[in-house]
C-alpha cells in the first residue's frame, strides 16, 4: 500500500499517514472509527480484526523526505499488548528515512520511555490521547487517564495532547492535568459519529480552552468541536 496523504478529520499539520500494524487495537474504545469502518468495508475488517500482526508489504513503502508522517494512525503502537519486536521493526523503517518528522500518538505514553533511546535519534512529535479526567470504564480498556498524564510530565520531547473525543470532565482537574504536562500544543475535538458518549456542555469546553490558553498553551480546535460549541 502506498504512503497515504492525510485528509478528512486528520490533523492538518500532518502530511501523510502510514500503518504497518494489523489486527484489533487492544484498547477497544467504543467510539473507535477504525472498528466502525471495519464493520462496513471487508478490506478494513480483514486488516484490523483478529490478533495484532505486522503487514510485511507495508515495510516496502518508501517515505522519501520532507514529510510529517503519522505512524500507526489506525492502531496504538505503544499499547502494552504490542510485542517489542513489532515496535522495533516499525521504528527501524522510520530510521531508514531520517529526513522526515514522525508523529506517534498513544493512550499508553508510559511506554514511550522504554523506547526513548530509539525515538530521540529521529525527528519526532509524541502525543497522548486524554479524553477526560474521569473513569472510562465501559468506554475504553486503555490505561486510566491519570496514568497517561503522569508519564507525559517528564517526557523531554516535542509533545502534544489530544482531547478527542472530548468526554465530560471536571474543569479544574483536567485543566491542571493538561497544563502540568507542558505540551507544545493541545488538539481538542468531539465525537463525529454519534456514539452516545457522555459529552461536556459548551461552558466546560470554553472554560478548559480559556484555562489552557492562560497557561500559554496553543489550542488547535478540530472542526468537529463546532457541534458542542453552538
Amino acid at each position: 500500500m502506498p504512503l497515504k496523504k492525510s485528509k478528512g478529520n486528520m490533523y492538518p499539520w500532518v502530511t501523510h499517514t502510514h500503518t504497518h500494524l494489523g489486527g484489533e487495537c487492544p484498547h477497544r474504545c467504543s467510539y473507535c472509527a477504525i472498528q466502525a469502518m471495519a464493520k462496513r468495508f471487508p478490506a478494513m475488517k480483514d486488516k484490523y480484526s483478529g490478533p495484532l500482526r505486522l503487514i510485511e508489504d507495508e515495510f516496502k513503502v518508501k517515505y522519501g523526505t520532507g514529510k510529517t508522517i503519522f505512524i500507526e494512525n489506525c492502531n496504538d503502537l505503544f499499547a502494552e499488548e504490542v510485542p517489542h519486536n513489532f515496535i522495533m521493526e516499525i521504528l527501524d523503517h522510520c530510521w531508514n528515512y531520517p529526513d522526515n518528522t514522525y508523529v506517534f500518538q498513544t493512550k499508553n505514553p508510559a511506554r514511550y520511555g522504554k523506547y526513548w533511546d530509539e525515538l530521540i535519534v529521529m525527528n519526532v512529535i509524541l502525543g497522548a490521547t486524554i479524553e477526560t479526567n474521569r473513569d472510562m470504564r465501559g468506554i475504553s480498556l486503555a490505561p486510566k487517564p491519570i496514568n497517561r498524564v503522569l508519564p507525559l510530565i517528564f517526557l523531554p520531547a516535542k509533545k502534544f495532547v489530544t482531547i478527542e473525543p472530548i468526554l465530560d470532565f471536571d474543569v479544574d482537574i483536567l485543566s491542571k492535568w493538561i497544563a502540568g504536562t507542558s505540551p507544545d500544543f493541545v488538539n481538542i475535538g468531539a465525537d463525529s459519529k454519534g456514539h452516545g458518549l457522555p459529552e461536556p456542555p459548551m461552558w466546560k469546553v470554553e472554560a478548559l480552552i480559556k484555562n489552557l490558553k492562560e497557561s500559554g498553551i496553543e489550542i488547535r480546535e478540530k472542526h468537529n468541536l463546532e457541534r458542542l460549541m453552538r
